[in-house]
C-alpha cells in the first residue's frame, strides 16, 4: 500500500504541505495515518474530496513516517504530480 509513496521521486511529508499541494493541485495520491488526530486529518480528508484526490488510510503514524524516510511519524503525505 504505502510502495507508491516510497517509490515515487516528488512527495510532501505533514499535514500542511500536504494541504498546499492538494490546495495547488500538485498532489497525485494522499495518505494519511489512521491514528492521526481527527481534528487534523478531517480538514485534510475534506479538502481531498472537494479536488477529486485519492486518499488512501495507513495504519500508524509511525508506518507512514517510515515510508517516507523519516525517524518521526507522520500524519499524512502526498505524492505529487511529475
Amino acid at each position: 500500500m504505502l510502495k507508491q509513496l516510497t517509490e515515487a521521486t516528488k512527495h510532501v511529508v505533514g499535514v500542511k504541505q500536504t494541504a498546499k499541494a492538494v490546495e495547488k493541485g500538485t498532489a497525485k495520491l494522499v495518505f494519511v495515518a489512521a491514528d492521526a488526530d481527527i481534528r487534523i486529518s478531517r480538514p485534510l480528508l475534506e479538502r481531498c474530496e472537494a479536488a477529486g484526490v485519492e486518499v488512501i488510510t495507513a495504519e500508524t503514524m509511525q508506518e507512514l513516517g517510515k515510508a517516507c524516510g523519516i525517524h518521526v511519524g507522520a500524519a499524512a503525505a502526498a505524492v505529487l504530480k511529475d
